[in-house]
């Protein structure tokens, strides 16, 4: 089962706690405005046909987890836990604040792999790339 979030996190959304606040100038702050979310979403929720059943984790958590990954050629245990201890990555991921809680079983990450098909990433980066280019040249450079 999956549920859809009415809207997707901002920067301003994200509580820090302790009055810690996030750079937004951050490069992963920088790179969550560039992926449309919504598009993610809409991909994602379409492989949860049941309504009953355990909520699945958001699209936004699925994918942030799966590009942090990628980036640094993490295991799927070490992608867990490094977003658990990064703020950065938490607000990536879409969670609305910081947590020491880790966000979910490794184990996920096989799940999230088979939902995000080759096809599906591809029509996701093609609209990451086009959102890029749009954006200012040193912005996207930075990214």
């Amino acid at each position: 089962m999956y549920r859809r979030r009415d809207r997707q996190i901002y920067f301003d959304d994200f509580d820090q706690p302790y009055g810690v606040a996030i750079d937004p100038e951050n490069r992963w702050v920088k790179k969550a405005a560039l992926i449309p979310w919504d598009d993610v979403e809409r991909e994602y929720s379409s492989h949860f046909k049941s309504k009953e059943g355990q909520v699945a984790k958001t699209a936004r958590l699925a994918l942030g987890a799966l590009i942090i990954q990628k980036e640094y050629g993490f295991s799927d245990a070490e992608t867990a836990a490094m977003i658990q201890e990064n703020p950065y990555f938490q607000y990536f991921c879409g969670m609305r604040k910081y947590t020491h809680e880790i966000p979910f079983d490794p184990s996920l990450m096989v799940h999230f792999r088979k939902r995000f098909t080759p096809e599906a990433l591809a029509a996701i980066n093609e609209k990451i790339i086009e959102r890029a280019t749009r954006a200012k040249p040193e912005e996207a450079a930075s990214c």
